[in-house]
Order: structure tokens, then sequence, then C-alpha cells
């Protein structure tokens, strides 16, 4: 879930991400959201009870890096992009809602389940299971490259918004616009060494379960892991009364044979007690430096996530330097595009008109 604190050589080849998935891109049409006039009018996305959708029209597969990424799609495949991203423990039915209401306006929602995830496979069986952030957010880049799409807007929450705000923060080239719930999620493992108030620590039962051997083998087993994952759920979103049959659908995400690895590796790296991969370390290293975010950005803190920081948004206002803007949707828990798919995808119309 979110931080503690507020294609390339990266997979394998050698010069940076960025330089060198834009190579080939050259004379792609842009992929972003489409221009508006001056002065037009942002859309209102209409309303959708929470629930409204099971199930996404169409999935989908691409060989991407180091994987063969499982995703759903939804709207016109000529309309501008805006990619979803779910955290843990979630996977795409997170906006199940979401998608149609941003198709119904026009945008191509792609929504991958990250590594780990869902019908998401490594290519290769020799590749390290590897969780840490640079490696999910070049994940997505390659995501990107695959179906050709340069530029698009980006929004996620938990991983997914750790994810979208390091693809924001090193190759803004990529992204229209941003948004990202809980706000500036990038993680420096150095700060994350430094103890926080007990009551916050409390919080984060299951990051130190993970840390030990009981904690590995209840996600390895799958007995253990749906229960342990629904607690997850009934905790962090408190009043979200979700049924058992939408917890279930998520829950087959959590049946891929690398969910237990990517987890636990997830988990353990940003403590700092598991080695991520030498070959992300200029990545990491960019990151541990807290660096500006300059695209255009809305970010959102839901009231009820036990994890949403006090001040509104203030603990990371001055990591986004561009056009900005902040709301906390009362009464709404962690799962926030699943709880509040209207307010969701109206943040993604807004930015999108920044």
């Amino acid at each position: 879930m979110i931080n503690r604190r507020t294609f390339s050589k990266a997979v394998g080849l050698g010069t940076g991400a960025a330089a060198v998935s834009l190579a080939g891109l050259q004379g792609m049409p842009n992929a972003s959201a489409a221009p508006q006039g001056a002065g037009s009018p942002t859309p209102t996305v209409p309303e959708v009870t929470p629930g409204t959708h099971t199930s996404f029209a169409r999935l989908k597969h691409v060989k991407a890096g180091v994987l063969d990424i499982g995703y759903a799609e939804a709207g016109p495949a000529h309309g501008p992009v805006v990619v979803c991203l779910h955290g843990w423990p979630y996977d795409i039915h997170s906006y199940v809602d979401v998608a149609p209401l941003l198709a119904a306006e026009g945008y191509r929602v792609i929504v991958p389940y990250l590594r780990g995830h869902g019908t998401t496979r490594f290519l290769s069986d020799r590749t390290f299971r590897n969780a840490q952030q640079s490696a999910v957010a070049l994940d997505i880049i390659a995501l990107m490259d695959a179906l050709k799409i340069e530029k698009a807007v980006l929004a996620g929450f938990d991983w997914g918004s750790r994810t979208a705000d390091i693809i924001a923060a090193l190759w803004p080239e990529r992204v229209k616009a941003l948004v990202s719930v809980s706000g500036y999620l990038i993680t420096n493992v150095e700060a994350q060494k430094t103890p926080l108030a007990p009551k916050a620590e409390y919080t984060w039962w299951y990051q130190y379960y993970f840390a030990t051997e009981r904690g590995r083998l209840a996600m390895e087993d799958p007995k253990d892991r749906p229960g342990l994952c629904r607690l997850v759920w009934d905790t962090v979103s408190p009043t979200w009364h979700f049924d058992d049959a939408t917890f279930e659908r998520a829950a087959t995400a959590f049946e891929n044979p690398d969910y237990p690895a990517i987890v636990i590796h997830n988990y353990r790296w940003r403590l700092g007690l598991a080695d991520g991969e030498r070959r992300y370390d200029r990545y990491e290293k960019q990151l541990a430096a807290r660096p500006f975010i300059e695209v255009p950005t809305i970010t959102l803190d839901p009231e009820r996530d036990p994890f949403t920081a006090p001040g509104d948004g203030a603990s990371y206002r001055d990591r986004f330097t561009g056009k900005y803007e902040h709301r906390t949707l009362a009464g709404i828990g962690h799962n926030l595009p699943q709880e509040a798919p209207t307010a969701f995808a109206q943040a993604v119309v807004d930015v999108d008109h920044f």
C-alpha cells in the first residue's frame, strides 16, 4: 500500500529508459488527451452508483519489457489515453466503474494488472521477482511503448499513485497530466528507517508482518492469503460496504503464481530489508532526492483512509510545481476509485482540462 512517508537497459539494455523508449516513438500519433479550445467548458461526469459495473468488456495482453501484461481496455481505440493504476491488495476492478465513465467522455482507458497480479506474467522464469518502485514504473513505460502511446494522463492510488508519481517525476514527457491519490508517494528507503509515532506504526502492521517468515508463509498459503487481504480491505476502507462477490472478483488476481514473491519483496525492499537490482540504482538515486513533479496534477485524499496525513495535503504540496489542485473526499476510504468512481473520473477529466 502507500508510502510510510508521505526500456531499455533499465530492464537489461543500457542507456536511459526515457531516451530509448522515446526513440522509435517519433512519428507516432500523440496519444495524450486531445487539446481543448480556449474557454471550452470542462465536461461534468454523470453520477454512477459504486458497484454498477462488475466486469470489463475487453481484456487483452501485450508483451512489454520483461512482462506479458494483461490489461483491460475501454473506450475508442484512437481516443486520448488514460492509464489507471491499481494498488495492493487490489486489482483492475478498482476501476470497473471509472473506466466506462471515462470511455463515455471519449477516452481510451487502459487498466493494467501490475507485475505479479492477475493475468500479467514474467516472460522468463529467470527474471528476479523484483517489486522495487522503479522497476514497476518502468513496466508502465514499457507498456506505453508496446501500445505505441507517446503520452497519457496517468491516474492511480496506492502502488498505482507511487508508480504514476515516479513516471511524472522522471519521464514527464510521457505524462499529459496526473491524478494521484494520497499525493506524493515516492519512497526514500533511508527515510523509511526512521520510526514513526506509535499510532502510525500500528496502522502499518502488515508491513512488519511481511518482514517475518510467518508473514511470507501466510502470503504464500492460498488458504491464508484471501483472509489477510480481506482484513486489509475492511480496515482501510471502514465506510465501504462491499459484498463478498466484489472482493472475490479482485481476489482472483491474487492467485498469480508470482503474487506472494512480488508483495513480500515490495514491502521488505521499502524497509531496506531486501535488495533491489543494480540496474535500477540510478533511478532510485534520483527518487531518493524527492524530485519535483511539474506536470498538471490533482491530488485526492480519502478522508477515512487511516493513511491519509493531516493537513489537507500540506505535507506534500511543495513537491508539485505545475498547475495543481487538491481535493479531500469526505467519508471515503483507501480504495478511492472503487468507492467514489464519479469523483475519481471527474478528477481525470478536470486535470486534462488544466
